[in-house]
């Protein structure tokens, strides 16, 4: 498959680098390197596919011009839009033209991540009363340097689109109304610190923040029969995973642990996923149906802070 890497930033290169010689073409408007300026200056006939690794304000014209020229699409998370009709629209088009519009999450392929969805899945836990997350880094200095990315809701839709995907994976449609909780500017003028949660089956707490000077991610599973938890990320490693059974009535619970220390396998697990889904688009159906439900609850949650923030 052949593709090309819009946006030369961090993630571009990132991407270009697990594409390998996949990759025929860059495009960047700003950075030198790239091959071409503008995604309309690249031949159609010469790729199949885009990695589209841009700010947030580009991805909709991007994908619309890509799914309309029957193109296949990886664009970085979150997708955003003022409302869920651009969403579905997108999603119409790519059904139309049977391309593949994915979003990117990689920490779905975190080791840890798929064998929370099993344990869960399994039914080993019984019925789940609640699922805590946390993830945090020390970014706050670099967000604020960037004229981009210190703005709008800041961490929420950065690293809490992360937390809900994962919440999406572990446990399906999540319909419970969000609320935030806490809503901080620390250092930067976006939010840089928040945490929020849904009162449902089960009950979510989630916790972001760009003040953590040691990157971590913690996820804690707790269920009538026993729980389940991670401990770091491969990319920070090592990283462990813990199932504990429950002692009824009560009493320490026996545990087994498994911990991890290799290379962040996300990345190229994620980009395999991709070209497995292109090679099956003719069946595939590119509905956004997550985006749409994300982009909802990110919308709303922005607001709510804003609010937060004012009282």
């Amino acid at each position: 498959m052949r593709v090309i890497v819009v946006g030369l930033g961090i993630q571009g290169r990132k991407r270009r680098a697990i594409a390998g010689s996949d990759a025929v073409a860059s495009v960047d408007p700003v950075n030198r390197k790239a091959d071409y300026r503008e995604i309309a200056d690249v031949p159609p006939a010469d790729y199949d596919a885009a990695l589209v690794c841009t700010p947030d304000d580009a991805k909709l014209e991007l994908l619309t011009y890509l799914l309309d020229n029957g193109k296949h699409v990886l664009v970085e998370k979150p997708l955003l839009a003022p409302g869920t009709g651009m969403l579905e629209g997108l999603a119409a088009l790519a059904r139309s033209r049977r391309c593949v519009c994915y979003t990117a999450y990689n920490h779905r392929f975190e080791p840890h991540f798929v064998r929370m969805k099993e344990v869960i899945e399994s039914g080993a836990l019984g019925r789940i009363y609640l699922c805590r997350m946390f993830y945090g880094n020390g970014t706050a200095r670099d967000v604020r340097n960037s004229p981009w990315r210190d703005r709008g809701a800041g961490v929420l839709p950065d690293l809490g689109s992360h937390l809900l995907d994962t919440a999406l994976f572990w446990f399906g449609q999540i319909d419970a109304p969000f609320a935030v909780w806490s809503a901080d500017c620390f250092e930067n003028r976006a939010f840089d610190h928040l945490i929020f949660g849904a009162r449902g089956a089960p009950v979510l707490e989630m916790e972001m923040t760009l003040v953590s000077w040691r990157n971590h991610f913690t996820a804690d599973v707790y269920g009538e029969h026993g729980s389940a938890h991670i401990e770091s990320l491969c990319k920070w490693g090592p990283s462990t995973f813990v199932r504990r059974t429950r002692v009824l009535p009560s009493g320490r619970p026996p545990e087994e642990a498994m911990t991890l220390v290799r290379a962040d396998p996300t990345w190229a697990a994620e980009y395999e996923h991709f070209k497995r889904l292109c090679e099956g688009s003719a069946n595939a159906a590119s509905t956004l149906a997550a985006d749409i439900r994300l982009n909802q609850v990110l919308r709303d949650l922005a607001r709510q802070a804003v609010q937060h923030e004012e009282r």
